[in-house]
């Protein structure tokens, strides 16, 4: 855990400047907007203490709601989306269990096995941020649209992160 610490800081910081100075300005329509800075939650490794997870998830939210003015949305989404990846790892994982000293990624358990737990994590991500966005359920359907299409455009760069940026 600790000789990954370095190469976590780095991810940490340069998904949260490519998130505030690139992502955040991206929006087609009011429908789209991508978040690809939950990578970092994503892509801990399996070994990670639930309560490190919540801290991580709190203060990676808290980062971006502070670059973004949003006053916690991305703090309680983040946060949920922490809380349930153990949940979801336990519900995909293969029959023999996860390997020790792999990662959540491609290049350990595939496109399909990473979509799936990506795409899982993403949409109740986006769900809660969402939401909470507007506060209410009047324009249910429309939000919900929002979160598909945001949810596949952030899908859609974080699988590709994985075949340009992260390999073994």
């Amino acid at each position: 855990m600790i000789k990954v610490l370095p190469r976590n800081i780095a991810r940490f910081i340069f998904l949260i400047l490519i998130q505030v100075f690139i992502f955040n300005n991206i929006q087609f329509s009011g429908y789209i907007n991508p978040y690809i800075y939950i990578l970092f939650i994503l892509l801990l490794p399996f070994e990670t203490p639930k309560w490190m997870l919540l801290v991580t998830a709190a203060f990676l939210g808290l980062t971006i709601d502070i670059f973004s003015d949003t006053l916690g949305m991305h703090t309680i989404a983040t946060l949920f989306l922490a809380f349930l990846r153990p949940f979801v790892l336990n519900l995909i994982s293969p029959r023999d269990g996860y390997e020790s000293g792999t990662f959540p990624r491609v290049a350990y358990y595939g496109i399909n096995w990473f979509t799936k737990y990506a795409s899982i994590l993403i949409v109740a991500h986006h769900f809660v941020l969402f939401y909470i966005e507007i506060f209410r359920f009047g324009n249910f359907f429309s939000t919900f649209f929002r979160v598909i299409l945001s949810t596949i455009f952030s899908l859609t760069f974080i699988v590709l992160s994985q075949f340009f940026v992260y390999r073994r």
